[in-house]
């Protein structure tokens, strides 16, 4: 099976479990990079303001197209109990091409289930998902059995 990781990652934590699923399922992977980023304090506040909004905001260019895979993991860090608007951006973009997915999501403690309620939205529902706090990732304390196979 053909695999897609794609995520968006504004401290790193998100990247870290993307590069981990990767690695685990054999998938290529994608990072979704904002034409204007969301670095700094300026950054949060705005990430946080856009996050309620659910603006849709423009992209960098996608080295892959989600159509060529069977399985696309997406992953996004909550913000304000929503997904990343990086993220909900790439999901309109490719609305169709989201079939089969799972999701992964990263958050300092709570908002989980409202991320994913979110991001079904913009695709399918997710053959599988998991929530992990950033304490979780940072210290490693998390197991991918049964999520990357």
């Amino acid at each position: 099976m053909k695999s897609l990781v794609a995520y968006y990652s504004r401290t790193n934590i998100t990247k870290k479990l993307a590069e981990d699923i990767a690695k685990n399922a054999g998938a290529d992977i994608e990072e979704i990079k904002p034409k204007n980023d969301y670095d700094g304090k300026l950054g949060y506040v705005r990430a946080g303001k856009d996050a309620i909004s659910e603006k849709i905001i423009d992209l960098q260019d996608l080295k892959y197209d989600p159509a060529d895979y069977d399985m696309v993991y997406i992953g996004t860090p909550v913000w304000v109990s929503k997904a990343a608007n990086p993220i909900i951006s790439y999901m309109k973009i490719n609305e169709g091409k989201l079939n089969n997915v799972k999701f992964f999501t990263t958050a300092g403690s709570s908002g989980f289930e409202s991320t994913f309620e979110q991001m079904e939205k913009y695709s399918s529902k997710p053959v599988k998902k998991i929530g992990l706090t950033t304490k979780e990732v940072k210290k490693g304390e998390y197991s991918l059995e049964g999520f990357t196979d």
